[in-house]
């Protein structure tokens, strides 16, 4: 699966999942342009990846992401491949306990940040007949999701856009997929586990085994089994996906 020469833009990518794509992009030939939010993470990731190029941005401010679009497309020369990594695990509480400031936030860099990025690449691969685009969901947004409400908010309506604008887009040829990965290792994962511990009186060990048992394949994901999904359906050997919900979570059967 080459990516010889494509353009990607993903967001939220000095590290965890963002940066195993950005990396596996890289490997497959693509010239790629990454965001983050945390300047000092993104400095030490752009200093130890000269094929990298970067900007600090916080993808739910509208202004900053029309100031990344003007920096990664004059830096890529354009744009073939937008992947919407960005995203916060936001409260783990009863929905009495959440504060409306918390679910806002939570809603604004899951959801707001996808529709920000889709509004500026969409006229850009509409111009030029190709393209795609890769929305960050979650199987929180395939089922319900106890504690987690404005995160499985977020989440389900990320399909929904996804597949709004995969109809949008498609007479065009720009293809829009969502990927919904399950428990995926890594410190993001180890944070909500903590969070549920203490949500729930459970011990972190306890959570981490339901979370592993709700999976036929009873374990967690690797990062890059979420890359090597985005690098398929962005290939020539993706070319008729569209407006697919994919998990990479080994079957998960109940949260």
């Amino acid at each position: 699966m080459t990516h010889d020469q494509q353009r990607v833009l993903i967001t939220a990518a000095a590290s965890g999942i963002g940066l195993v794509m950005a990396d596996a992009f890289v490997a497959a030939g693509a010239q790629v342009f990454i965001c983050d939010s945390d300047a000092t993470t993104l400095a030490a990731t752009l200093a130890s990846r000269p094929a990298l190029a970067g900007l600090v941005c916080d993808v739910s401010d509208e202004h900053q992401v029309s100031a990344l679009f003007a920096a990664a497309t004059a830096h890529l020369k354009g744009l073939d491949i937008l992947v919407s990594n960005a995203g916060i695990a936001g409260p783990t509480a009863s929905v009495q306990d959440i504060s409306l400031a918390d679910w806002r936030k939570c809603l604004a860099v899951n959801l707001d940040s996808a529709f920000l990025c889709a509004r500026l690449a969409a006229p850009i691969l509409r111009a030029q007949g190709s393209g795609s685009i890769i929305n960050m969901s979650s199987t929180a947004g395939l089922f319900g999701f106890p504690r987690r409400a404005p995160y499985a908010a977020a989440k389900w309506a990320i399909r929904g856009l996804t597949r709004t604008l995969a109809q949008e887009l498609g007479p065009h040829g720009v293809r829009v997929n969502c990927i919904c990965p399950g428990s995926v290792s890594g410190e993001r994962m180890d944070r909500v586990i903590a969070a549920e511990a203490r949500s729930t009186g459970r011990s972190q060990e306890e959570v981490r085994q339901d979370m592993t048992q709700a999976a036929s394949l009873k374990c967690f994901i690797a990062p890059e089994d979420i890359a090597q999904l985005a690098l398929f359906i962005t290939s020539a050997a993706g070319a008729r996906i569209s407006g697919q919900e994919l998990a990479v979570d080994g079957h998960t059967e109940t949260l």
